[in-house]
Formats: C-alpha cells, structure tokens, sequence
C-alpha cells in the first residue's frame, strides 16, 4: 500500500531549504579565546566612557549577590571582551519576561510609549492581542500621533499572515521591510531563499529593548500561558519561552543591529535614532552585549560567545534547551565540564513539532548522561525558550537555538547579561521547569526501546541541516 502525502506550498518550501543548506558547515571556535581572556582585566564603560579600576570594583560589587560570586564575575567579563574585541557597557536594568501574555504586555506598553521611533523585527508577525487590544491598531495610533515605525518580518516565518494586515500599515505611513522573499522576483538583494530572519527584537526610541524566543505569534496570547497545536494530539499544550526587556545604553547596540539589518536589505532611509539625554547616577543591575549573528559571518558572534561561556564555567552551567541538536564543540564543552566537576543541567522538551530534532537530541543522551551531565524532560509544555546560565553570573536570552541552523543559517539576536541578578532568576525559573518534568537516569536510557534507537539514527543523518 502506497501512502499519499499532500505536501503544501510552505512545507514543500521547507524541505527546498533543507536540501539548499546541504553544503553549509560548522566553524570550530578557537580553544584560546577563553584562555588569553582569564588573565586580562575587565574594561568597562558607561553613558560617559571608559571607568576607572575603582569604578569597575564598584560595578562588580554591585552586579553580585552572593560571596565569592565576583571572582567569578571578573572572570566572564573578561571572557566576555575578548570575544567582542573591546570593552562592555554598564548601566542597563534588565527584567526578565516569562511567558508569551508577560512578554506582550511588556511590549505593547513600550510601543505605548513611544515618543518617536519604534522597531520591530520578528520572525513569526501576527495582528497578536494583548488586554483587549491588537498591535496593528497600537503600531496605527502611534504613528498617528507622528511616531516613526519600523518594521522587519521573515516572509517563510510569516507565511500565514495575511497579506492585508501588512497593506493596512503601509497605508498609514508605517515602514515595512519583507526580508528575503520566497519569490525570486520580489527580492531586491539575489535570491537566499535559506537565510532566514529568525530574530524577535522591538526597539523603542534606543532606549528599550526587548529580545528573546517569544513570536508576535497569536500561540502566545492567552490567558496564563500561551495555548497552540504543534504536538500532534495535544492542542492543549502551553508554551513555555523567556524573553528579557532592557533598559539603558546598550540597547544602541540592538538599534545598530535592526538598522543594519533594514539597510542590508534595501529598505527605505531612516532618519537617526533621537538620542535621549543621559539620566545623572543612573546605575543599573546588569552589563549587557547585544549580538546580531548572520550568515555572512565567518564565526557566528553568538557561537564563539556561548563556546566560549561554557568551556570557561567553573561552578555551574543550566539551559533551557528548545530544539537542541549540539555541535562538536558544544558537546565538548558540556562534557568536559561535567568532568572536571561543573554541575551541568539541561532542561529539554519530552515532545517537539520537530521530530528530527528530538531524535538528534536523543542521540547525544548516552554521552552527557555517562559525562555527568542532568537531563529533565519537561512534561504537558512546548519548550520554546533559548537561555543558558554559567556559574551563576553570566546569561543569555535570545532567539538562537542548540542547534546547527541558528549557528549557521538563520540570523539571529542575543542578549548577553552578566549580572547575579539575572542568572538567579533564571536559575529560579528552571528549578520550577524541573518540578514538573522528568529526570533521564543513563540506567534507565540504556534500557529505551529498538524504535526510539532507529528514530535516533535516522535523525542523525539530517542533524548538520537541523
């Protein structure tokens, strides 16, 4: 019996992506950037410039919370300069947003705000709603008032938004940028049918921004939790995602990063970003480093930061994992620190609408569990979040997964915080995921069945296009 399959015009789409990606590799990250950077000092500068060794004492005292935790500190800032090439900046007030209705409350009141410029760029952009109101009308009443929008969306990530909603702004005045079209005669840079936009970014007058896994996508805006039908048989899963709002002088980083974007991509002139004057003594609970990774980079930003974050972890490493499909250099990386005693803790989905994926990760579970490495499954929730924590004072929230298509085919956004304060809570959040989901025992996965093995084995075979 032959089966029939009927293949849409966004899978059929898909799968031409896959095969267009065939050619594409994993760079290797040089083991000496962690290294060199353990005996450099951290340089740090604010709104004015660069501080003082006291001032620097003065911002790491006040950036941990617990004993001993600064030694630690110095230690990932000056990793975490040597791999931006330069000094961090101090300043920023970081607050991290835990589900889809928090996330979209904190972004409808910031375009609310507004005064002049607002920047969107999202993978998924949907007409979401959030207390009543959706954010086509906002982004309309805002520009209404002479406020500048901006937006980016990711045409195959966007698929099933209805053309209309898109024309319905343009109309108004708003700025809107398709990246790479699916139709070759609608793009204005050559055909990269492959690199997608998968960031999810809104930049409100530089100085607030808010990044992390979380879509302008209608799964995230119910009551609670977010509701959707990704898992086959189970519509009624909630969806579990982090992103962080900041506030201060690095969100000009992220600024940067949408501008370059828009501009890469042909879209109309803007006018400057309107820089607000700086606030005297103001002080902030983090330092933050926005990361806008693409394929036109030879070593991925964000890759060579996060190799480099867990090769150097001395105490602890925790990530929320949603698709994790490792490199060589990240299994390394875990494994070796599970090894030399770090306590490492992966938080990964027990289903996933990528099936592929989920085989992959499966077939790395022998080698962490043998290494040291604590696997949970979380149970009745789509895992969409992408945060890692290292030894409890260096973060990242974003939109890039454990995989190799955020390393190298999608363009993507991080945000880096290094900061107690932050870690602690994201720590906190995934001792809540671990509540309700299941430890893997290596007894126990020794023991799986021949299917689930086989399921690993094929997986495999596509997890360098994964």
């Amino acid at each position: 019996m032959v089966a029939h399959i009927s293949f849409s015009p966004k899978l059929a789409t898909g799968l031409a992506l896959l095969c267009l990606s065939a050619c594409a590799s994993v760079p290797k990250i040089d083991p000496a950037i962690g290294h060199a950077a353990v005996a450099q000092k951290p340089r740090i500068n604010d709104r004015d410039g660069a501080l003082s060794t006291a001032e620097i004492r003065r911002v790491v005292d006040q950036l941990t919370l617990s004993p001993g935790d600064d030694a630690l500190l110095r230690h990932h800032l000056a990793i975490e300069q040597a791999v931006a090439g330069g000094p961090l900046i101090e300043g920023e007030t970081t607050d991290l947003l835990k589900d889809g209705p928090s996330t979209f409350r904190a972004i409808f009141a910031a375009i609310a705000g507004a005064k002049h410029r607002i920047d969107l760029e999202y993978y998924i952009f949907q007409d979401v709603e959030s207390d009543g109101r959706h954010i086509g009308d906002l982004l309309l009443e805002k520009r209404a008032q002479g406020v500048t929008v901006n937006i980016i969306y990711d045409d195959f990530g966007s698929g099933v938004t209805p053309g209309a909603f898109f024309d319905r702004l343009r109309d108004a005045g708003v700025n809107v940028v398709k990246f790479n079209p699916l139709n070759p005669l609608k793009s204005k840079i050559g055909y990269k049918p492959n690199d997608r936009d998968h960031r999810k970014i809104l930049v409100v007058d530089g100085t607030i921004g808010i990044v992390g896994g979380v879509n302008l996508a209608t799964e995230y805006q119910t009551v609670g939790v977010a509701r959707s039908g990704p898992i086959e048989h189970e519509a009624d899963r909630p969806w579990r995602d982090t992103d962080v709002r900041v506030a201060g002088p690095a969100v000009s980083q992220l600024e940067a990063i949408f501008v370059e974007h828009w501009r890469a991509q042909k879209g109309p002139a803007l006018p400057d970003v309107v820089q607000l004057p700086n606030v005297p003594g103001a002080k902030g609970n983090s330092v933050v480093r926005f990361i806008g990774s693409t394929p036109d980079h030879a070593v991925p930003r964000y890759y060579a930061t996060l190799v480099s974050a867990l090769r150097s972890a001395e105490k602890s490493i925790t990530a929320d994992a949603a698709y994790f499909v490792p490199t060589k250099d990240e299994m390394h990386a875990l494994t070796d620190a599970a090894r030399r005693g770090v306590h490492v803790t992966l938080i990964l989905p027990d289903k996933s609408n990528s099936t592929f994926s989920l085989a992959v990760g499966h077939a790395h579970y022998g080698a962490l569990l043998r290494s040291g490495v604590k696997i949970y499954e979380t149970r009745g929730v789509v895992l969409h979040s992408k945060t890692v924590t290292v030894d409890g004072v260096w973060s990242v929230i974003g939109s890039s997964n454990f995989d190799h298509r955020s390393i190298v085919f999608n363009d993507e956004v991080d945000a880096i915080v290094i900061g107690s304060r932050t870690a602690d809570e994201l720590e906190a959040m995934a001792a809540e995921d671990r509540q309700s989901a299941t430890e893997i025992s290596l007894d126990h996965w020794k023991h799986r069945s021949i299917s689930e093995r086989a399921k690993e084995a094929i997986g495999s075979i596509w997890q360098n296009l994964l």
